[in-house]
């Protein structure tokens, strides 16, 4: 597909977005899928995390190639900042042995926070970049842990980093960070634990990649973290996720089986998209009002990393 083609589609499904009805009998499902966007797999492209700003422009992570990236709603790629190799080339990077570029999130002002996991000990950790700036490291994280899930808490300038390797770190914007949560439900059985994260109802909601969950830990009045508790299960391979904004319900993408499914609140979930609708190892979600932005990273399936837009059906 060329350039102005993408560029095409990309808008078309943006206007989509705020026509397109479902019906009665699509009220489970996500609607219209289609890809808007292909990436280079040769260039390291493999988004594994995104984030949108109110304009719809989205900022993502491309893990391999280490870089912050902006896709504007047009289809235009911006590379923001490439962050600089270990001197190891990451192959003490737990469970993965490269380097990446992991979670992200967004401040009102445009600043941007994310991960970086290489198996070092002098670039691990939570980084920032304001707009038009560089990127920075302000807190670091153990070369031995693997940061991958990130969300800011707005209020209180705070940052909750899923470790893979069986934490929830506590970051504060300014700097430091603390273990906020820990144990069983956590960790790894295999490969990787915790992996994505939100903030949503006065909780902390975290996956497991490995167990197959979702988690849900209440942030008390102090700030600590209250019991965690299995929210959903049988979600294999799930990855990263988000809230569609009815109440408890999730999407959830399971990149190990190149799926997405629904989850609601009581913990049952239904397969809404699969490879047939052009998932290639489906990583993170975003939701903007109806519309819902799908990554696929294609680790596993090793081609065609891409950007799919689908409607929520009711």
């Amino acid at each position: 597909m060329s350039a102005k083609h993408v560029r095409k589609a990309f808008v078309a499904a943006i206007l989509a977005a705020t026509t397109f009805a479902a019906t009665p009998a699509q009220a489970a499902a996500l609607c219209a899928p289609h890809i808007v966007q292909h990436f280079d797999l040769a260039k390291g492209q493999t988004p594994e995390s995104i984030v949108l700003s109110p304009n719809g422009t989205a900022y993502v992570t491309f893990a391999k190639a280490r870089q912050i990236a902006e896709i504007s709603p047009g289809g235009r790629i911006r590379i923001l900042a490439t962050l600089p190799a270990p001197a190891d080339g990451g192959a003490g990077t737990p469970a993965l042995g490269f380097p990446l570029t992991v979670g992200i999130d967004r401040a009102p002002d445009g600043t941007l926070y994310f991960l970086y996991a290489t198996g070092t000990a002098d670039l691990t950790g939570v980084w920032s970049l304001r707009p038009g700036g560089t990127p920075r490291r302000i807190a670091p994280l153990p070369a031995g842990s693997l940061p991958n899930g990130l969300a800011l808490d707005q209020h209180t300038r705070t940052l909750y980093v899923a470790d893979s390797t069986g934490a929830v770190w506590k970051v504060p914007t300014t700097g430091g960070a603390t273990v906020w949560a820990s144990g069983e439900e956590l960790k790894p059985t295999g490969f990787l634990g915790a992996n994505g994260l939100k903030l949503h109802d006065g909780s902390v909601w975290v996956t497991n990649l490995d167990q197959g969950t979702i988690l849900r830990i209440p942030l008390r009045a102090n700030g600590s973290a209250g019991p965690v508790r299995v929210a959903a299960a049988g979600l294999t391979g799930v990855d990263d996720f988000a809230f569609t904004g009815r109440g408890g319900e999730i999407i959830a993408a399971l990149d190990t089986v190149n799926e997405v499914a629904l989850v609601r609140a009581d913990g049952t979930h239904e397969v809404v998209l699969t490879a047939a609708d052009g998932l290639q190892g489906p990583t993170s979600i975003a939701v903007r009002g109806r519309t819902v932005y799908v990554p696929s990273a294609a680790y596993l399936t090793g081609k065609d990393p891409n950007l799919l837009l689908a409607h929520l059906g009711r």
